[in-house]
């Protein structure tokens, strides 16, 4: 019903920035949440932000936060995640997802997801 396409991951160095983007198309209307989370290799995929799509409500990760800010344009259906004071510990594979309205599981964790975006990669180097 929603797809999700990421774009914007790359290669930078300790202390770059990055701007990931998520397109989001199809059934958007029933979107409460829009989520990033990550994945590193031979890691649990864990949770980086999420936005409100009506009020835009934010919230971070703990290590994330000051760093990392998540924004939206719902003109374009498009969510965006700058991320700033990048760390090689930020190099993972990133995705977007969406999560409806009245859709189970808490929107801090994976399972509170429904559509998710195929990743996108970032790696921060030393």
């Amino acid at each position: 019903q929603v797809q999700l396409v990421e774009s914007g991951g790359g290669l930078v160095q300790a202390g770059g920035s990055l701007r990931l983007s998520c397109a989001a198309s199809g059934r958007t209307f029933n979107t409460a949440h829009m989520g990033w989370f990550r994945q590193a290799p031979g890691k649990e995929r864990e949770f980086v932000a999420t936005i409100s799509w009506s009020s835009s409500t934010t919230t971070y990760a703990d290590s994330v936060k000051g760093r990392f800010t998540t924004s939206k344009d719902n003109a374009k259906n498009t969510v965006f995640l700058q991320m700033n004071g990048l760390k090689p510990e930020d190099t993972a594979v990133y995705y977007c997802a969406a999560r409806p309205f009245a859709y189970g599981g808490n929107y801090r964790y994976g399972s509170g997801y429904a559509y998710w975006g195929q990743g996108t990669q970032v790696t921060v180097s030393s």
